[in-house]
């Protein structure tokens, strides 16, 4: 998955939250927030933002045209590759039975349809051998268990090629298609940690050089290397320590700027770490982030939040991505905090380190 990368947190700070409540830097309920409150809130947030992703299935669609080549890949697949990998996670996150773990599991179906069972993704390989998205739009699903034997047959020795490997891409972008490859089931074309030594993140930078760029690389980093949250025993305990020291400095200036979209990658990083989540992060952050969430479900990427009733405040392209962000980030939050509460019981879509 990837994400337009927004400018960082603003120096106006307002002294108010995005309704009226007190905004993230106001004091005592940032520094002592009501224990629990998270997991309180939590179910309520993921439900009203799946359900406004069902409502919405529609703008999804893949138009007629989509292999043409001027397709606008960022506005036809992405937003349903996206779709496909963040409603896999909510479905192998959550509880079997529940309305969201049935819900998530049919918006994959869904994309799945889009992507005619994966013929389109194997058309879009014939076509543009030498990228990397429609492979990766593929491993979401793959790595979900739906597959294609013709895509897969296609794009074996394409892998397998010098091109392949060394094609020229940001650290955190190939530590994405090495997971893509792992999904699949290929040998990798490099070796993740030498990666991953690449990445902002990797090589523990400054924190006070956190904003939307490398923040984002930040948290694609942490999702491409867990599995997106599945496989938190890949995070070394250096960046394991370095996550949780600033988190919630990095989270508290997302808030303060309004960047809700990128607020929610954070809580979705916190919460594939490899031992539970920050609580008191959770329980600071989470009641902003659902105080921002629209009544329909949906939520805006950035600025001050609209009190506009209506079914549809926001543009879809401006809400689709934080909104699905937001019930990602959910469902790991809960996964977290209940495997806290319940230590030492099953939690459903958390695995321990695979080869």
């Amino acid at each position: 998955m990837t994400t337009t990368a927004t400018e960082g947190p603003s120096q106006d700070r307002p002294a108010k939250g995005p309704r009226g409540r007190p905004g993230p830097g106001a004091g005592a309920d940032r520094e002592h927030p009501a224990p629990g409150v998270a997991l309180a809130l939590l179910p309520g947030v993921l439900r009203s933002a799946l359900a406004w992703t069902d409502a919405h299935r529609a703008d999804f669609t893949l138009p007629d045209d989509v292999l043409e080549p001027h397709t606008q890949v960022n506005a036809t697949l992405k937003p349903l590759g996206e779709l496909a990998q963040l409603g896999s996670t909510i479905r192998r996150t959550t509880t079997p039975g529940t309305p969201e773990h049935e819900l998530a599991g049919e918006l994959v179906t869904y994309a799945w349809e889009q992507v005619a069972a994966g013929e389109l993704l194997l058309e879009l390989l014939r076509a543009e051998p030498f990228a990397a998205y429609p492979y990766e739009i593929y491993a979401a699903f793959a790595g979900y268990g739906l597959r294609h034997d013709g895509f897969e047959a296609l794009a074996l020795p394409l892998t397998a090629t010098r091109a392949w490997a060394h094609t020229e891409q940001h650290a955190n972008r190939q530590l994405g298609l090495v997971n893509s490859e792992r999904r699949v089931g290929v040998v990798t074309h490099t070796d993740a940690g030498a990666v991953l030594s690449r990445t902002w993140l990797g090589g523990l930078s400054e924190p006070w050089m956190f904003e939307g760029p490398s923040g984002y690389a930040l948290t694609h980093t942490v999702f491409h290397l867990t599995d997106w949250g599945r496989m938190p025993d890949r995070v070394p305990a250096r960046i394991d320590g370095y996550l949780r020291t600033w988190l919630p400095a990095w989270a508290d200036g997302c808030l303060e700027s309004g960047q809700w979209d990128l607020t929610g990658e954070l809580l979705a990083v916190a919460a594939s770490l490899p031992a539970p989540a920050p609580v008191g992060l959770l329980d600071a952050v989470w009641p902003v982030l659902a105080d921002v969430q629209h009544p329909t479900g949906c939520v805006p990427e950035t600025g001050v939040p609209v009190e506009d009733p209506a079914p549809d405040p926001y543009p879809f392209i401006d809400c689709y991505h934080s909104t699905l962000v937001t019930a990602f980030a959910a469902a790991l939050s809960l996964r977290s905090l209940r495997g806290a509460a319940g230590a030492g019981e099953a939690v459903p879509g958390r695995e321990r380190r695979t080869a």
